[in-house]
């Protein structure tokens, strides 16, 4: 029997596909739209993670997505949604936004503020089965719920029943405001992560990262981040690596 070898992989900001479409400015951490990498399309469930600014009073309109969740969340400024199940929201700084596409679902995303920007990570994550029917949902938190702790948000992970959000996928989302602290996280074996650093510079496992900076983890059951920053974690399976 072997072993596998820990990976500890960080991707750059400056390493991202970035574009500037004038009223959005977006760097994609795997594969998404115009770019592709055929060695860079996903990692383990994860499937997306676009680093977003839009502009006041625009947006993207009317889209369909069908078999994916997504999870979005707002860093600066105010999200509007609309979709076609009914659903109208607006989701604040810290708030998360949820949406299970499944069998299909459209929506608009649109900066809410006609005068200040937006700031927002979206994120897709493959789902355990295809073919359920859409969800959608929001919820809002405070810095104080994050100040200095992993605040779990997300989770299908049946350990996590008691997570504000439920994904259809055996995957957990993390995210915490570290200020001149310390945390430390622990993967259960055969698992994957995704850490992405929305601002501030941190150091972790001993690596200097800023703002826009990421890492791929893989048979490393404990990371420890230390500093101050914006942290995104994502703790989730692998999957085929055709899909």
């Amino acid at each position: 029997m072997t072993t596998k070898a820990p990976i500890f992989s960080i991707q750059r900001s400056s390493d991202r596909y970035c574009a500037d479409h004038g009223w959005l400015k977006t760097c994609h951490s795997f594969s998404f739209a115009d770019y592709f990498d055929p060695n860079n399309v996903h990692w383990g469930a994860l499937r997306v993670l676009n680093d977003d600014h839009i502009a006041a009073g625009q947006g993207f309109p009317p889209h369909p997505h069908r078999d994916m969740e997504i999870v979005t969340y707002v860093l600066e400024g105010q999200l509007e949604h609309q979709d076609s199940m009914g659903n109208r929201g607006v989701v604040a700084p810290g708030g998360i936004q949820y949406m299970s596409a499944g069998t299909g679902v459209r929506h608009s995303e649109f900066n809410h503020s006609p005068t200040q920007p937006l700031h927002l990570v979206q994120m897709w994550v493959l789902p355990s089965s295809t073919g359920l029917a859409p969800l959608y949902g929001q919820r809002e938190f405070s810095v104080e719920d994050r100040r200095n702790r992993w605040l779990l948000v997300a989770s299908g992970r049946m350990a996590d029943s008691a997570a504000p959000i439920a994904l259809r996928q055996d995957a957990a989302f993390s995210v915490a405001r570290l200020e001149n602290a310390t945390l430390n996280y622990t993967f259960d074996p055969d698992r994957l992560a995704f850490l992405f650093v929305a601002h501030g510079k941190v150091t972790a496992n001993g690596e200097h990262l800023y703002a826009g900076d990421a890492v791929r983890i893989a048979s490393l059951l404990e990371i420890a981040v230390e500093g101050s920053g914006e942290l995104l974690l994502w703790d989730i399976p692998p999957v085929d690596e055709s899909a």
